[in-house]
């Protein structure tokens, strides 16, 4: 069942970013070669006699493509030009480009809309919950029920809080609350660092959670506040990986995104549809980074065209693209190597 839901959540999620390409292109009239789903060997593909596109899945659930004419050096003199990348408006292609990544954001908000109606819409409001007595935090003057209002003045989500804790092993943490009579105070918690299966941990002890509330706009704002503070989240992520503060062997690759998905799977049916969400935010972000082989990259290529007039050179561009591709099948195999190392600690 864990290959299955791993198959099902990769699979839509790429689906989706790719239907978004897709759906633009077509709109603008552009030539499509193939619609992809998956990586490698072909194992379904048909051809569709209205367009002459090829549609495939392939043996990979890791990614997707749509290959569209004018996205080579060299242009395919069978196709006609008005229907090439190239001969679209600046506006059409930077469209095309960035549309995947808005289809993942709009896919997260969906299915975060599901969970807050089925289960309830968490609000802003962060309470501690599980508070052990042995804990620092409890030593501090920390109870269950108290509303954490700030840490080291980080604003109260989740996700923002738990990043604070896990960058700040080591160090002790001020914690603005607001106590069981409404009394708004700030504690100190000391550091108490202990060693867990190799590594370093913090014995904070403490977990946090959310009010809830019910209905159908409540489950529209928690959406969209919840994909809001994800991307926030993921750009605190990797800026503090470039300033050192969390290390690349805390990424994930597919292996560690498949245990994951077991893990989660064990917790119930909408805790898998809330991953799926999140992974699809995650999968945008990612996408929308200014790299080389990123949505980002051409579009950065796509903004640089727009300040100087004049298309970059396509085989620069392309040999940039190429050697970010290598750079990032590297880094894949990187982090799957420590994604393995884990599975057997």
């Amino acid at each position: 069942m864990t290959i299955i839901y791993f198959i099902l959540i990769l699979g839509g999620i790429v689906f989706i970013h790719e239907f978004g390409h897709f759906i633009f292109a077509k709109k603008a009239g552009v030539y499509i070669y193939e619609f992809s789903i998956g990586m490698g060997p072909q194992i379904i593909k048909w051809k569709s006699k209205k367009d002459e596109t090829v549609y495939s899945i392939r043996l990979f659930p890791i990614g997707g493509f749509v290959q569209m004419a004018g996205e080579e050096v060299e242009p395919d003199e069978n196709i006609p030009e008005n229907k090439r990348m190239q001969s679209k408006t600046w506006l059409q292609r930077i469209s095309i480009t960035i549309a995947g990544i808005l289809f993942n954001f709009l896919l997260a908000i969906v299915l975060i809309f599901i969970v807050g109606l089925i289960n309830g819409a968490a609000t802003k409001q962060t309470y501690i919950t599980s508070l052990q007595e042995s804990s620092n935090a409890y030593k501090a003057g920390l109870r269950d029920g108290y509303q954490i209002l700030q840490i080291n003045n980080r604003k109260n989500n989740v996700e923002m809080l738990t990043l604070e804790l896990v960058t700040n092993v080591k160090k002790d943490i001020n914690v603005t609350y607001k106590d069981l009579d409404g009394n708004t105070k700030t504690t100190t918690i000391k550091s108490d660092v202990e060693e867990k299966d190799g590594k370093t941990q913090d014995k904070y002890l403490f977990a946090l959670t959310n009010k809830k509330e019910t209905g159908i706009l409540a489950s529209i704002k928690y959406a969209f506040n919840k994909t809001i503070e994800f991307i926030e989240y993921m750009f605190y992520v990797i800026l503090y990986l470039i300033t050192g503060k969390l290390s690349v062997t805390n990424l994930s690759g597919p292996v560690g995104i498949f245990s994951l998905v077991g893990q989660t799977a064990q917790a119930g049916l909408l805790n898998l549809v809330y991953l799926m969400a999140m992974i699809s935010i995650n999968v945008g972000f990612i996408n929308f980074l200014p790299l080389p082989a990123f949505d980002g990259g051409r579009i950065l290529f796509l903004i640089i065209e727009k300040i100087k007039g004049s298309p970059v050179n396509p085989k620069v561009e392309n040999t940039i693209h190429t050697i970010g591709l290598g750079l990032l099948m590297i880094l894949m195999i990187f982090i799957t190597y420590n994604d393995i190392l884990r599975l057997f600690r």
